[in-house]
């Protein structure tokens, strides 16, 4: 830890004393289920969890084979223990009160917004708005005219501008092949965006690093799809957990689940049909405008469009089509030989182990209706999910200590795979 994060946390310590507030997750508990618990019983027990989204959040189950992480709500834990010691798994408690853990993370928040506002730059001190998000490519764009160009390319529900940036190496060469990246699909995934603007200020940056990235190659990248979300997230320590969008889908919830929104195979499989579920899939396919937005920039650059990668957590995997199946592309190959060199990349780095593999099989749950099939069905050979760490207590919230670190090593399988496509699909 640095002397000024360390500083920080002392001054936090004497503040959060006398402010801790009560929020609707106190009491909540995370469990982790060992993986090696795992069975046919076990498996579908923790299937049927997720079915109860009243009592229970089941974070990951059995992911990649990982162990699975469930949120149990206060009055469901003693039926929780039994049903575990039912199917003998051997489980841990990993947060034992989620909501002194939020309010916590919450006026941590706060402290840093004071402490670090933003001043033309964005770093890895802490999580930043999205306006804040939109104001830093508009001031990078501004500083280099000649290299960086930002778009609007359309509006959230509630209002909010969506940006790209597009990074070139300034040449003003036209038709160069593509990379497409978005993050911040899930509001509640913060780390998403923060990779996505590291990927940013590397290739802006860094560029004398970077240069070979683009030479052949432009980058197109949306920071924050799931605008209204994220800043949702950001407004009390109730609302941190939430994932789907703000647009009201019935009279009692709102919300849909964006990465179950998108008119390939839509809700055919792993998507509800209940507003008030997180992975409602929408009342139509591309209902939710942040969809509309991603579906038609996979659309514009889809002819020259070599690789799209879409940034979610958590998981530490690298996901490929198909997610409405368990079947794969006849590319197979193609796909696990990039993603392989992200894998390969990150462990030599920083020995973080990532999984790779088609989506179905690899998470042993269907998701139909997701960014990365569409866009592999629209022509780009290369389609990925890339499920950062678990992080913090809950998984989705690593602190901002941890940002720096988490970014970086992202960055380094995220380049390790650009130039593995770089070398696979020249510039004709």
């Amino acid at each position: 830890m640095t002397v000024w994060w360390l500083l920080l946390a002392l001054s936090y310590l004497s503040l959060s004393a006398g402010l801790q507030k009560s929020n609707k997750y106190d009491g909540y508990k995370v469990y982790e289920v060992s993986s090696k618990a795992r069975s046919a019983a076990l498996e579908l027990t923790i299937s049927e969890l997720v079915k109860n989204e009243s009592y229970y959040e089941v974070f990951s189950g059995f992911k990649g084979g990982n162990s699975a992480k469930v949120m149990v709500h206060p009055d469901e834990q003693v039926n929780f223990v039994k049903l575990m010691a039912e199917n003998n798994a051997a489980y841990d408690v990993l947060n034992r009160n989620v909501g002194l853990t939020l309010s916590r993370q919450f006026e941590m928040n706060q402290m840093l917004r004071q402490w670090f506002p933003y001043n033309g730059r964005l770093g890895t001190e802490r999580y930043y708005t999205h306006d804040e998000i939109n104001q830093y490519i508009e001031d990078l764009a501004r500083d280099n005219p000649h290299r960086v160009f930002v778009k609007t390319v359309g509006k959230s529900y509630e209002g909010r501008w969506l940006k790209t940036v597009t990074i070139t190496n300034g040449d003003a060469r036209r038709n160069k092949n593509v990379i497409l990246v978005d993050g911040g699909f899930h509001a509640r995934e913060w780390i998403s965006p923060a990779a996505a603007v590291h990927l940013i200020n590397e290739l802006v940056e860094n560029f004398e690093s970077n240069a070979d990235l683009l030479l052949d190659f432009d980058w197109v990248i949306l920071p924050v799809v799931n605008a209204d979300g994220y800043e949702f997230t950001q407004t009390l320590p109730d609302n941190r957990l939430w994932r789907k969008t703000r647009k009201p889908s019935s009279s009692e919830c709102i919300g849909t689940d964006p990465n179950r929104n998108f008119d390939f195979h839509w809700n055919e499989a792993g998507a509800s049909e209940d507003p008030c579920d997180n992975t409602y899939a929408g009342p139509k396919p591309f209902s939710e405008p942040e969809a509309l937005v991603v579906r038609d920039l996979i659309h514009s650059y889809a002819g020259r469009g070599q690789m799209y990668l879409t940034l979610h957590s958590y998981g530490s995997l690298i996901l490929y089509p198909w997610g409405w199946t368990d079947a794969v592309p006849d590319t197979v190959d193609d796909l696990d030989e990039v993603a392989a060199e992200g894998k390969k990349a990150i462990l030599e780095a920083t020995g973080t182990e990532y999984r790779f593999g088609p989506s179905t099989t690899t998470i042993n749950y269907a998701a139909a209706g997701a960014s990365d099939d569409y866009a592999f069905n629209a022509g780009f050979p290369i389609s990925f999910t890339m499920e950062l760490p678990f992080g913090g207590e809950d998984g989705f919230d690593p602190p901002a200590s941890d940002i720096d670190r988490l970014v970086k090593e992202t960055w380094v399988g995220i380049a390790a795979m650009a130039r593995r496509v770089i070398q696979k699909y020249p510039l004709a």
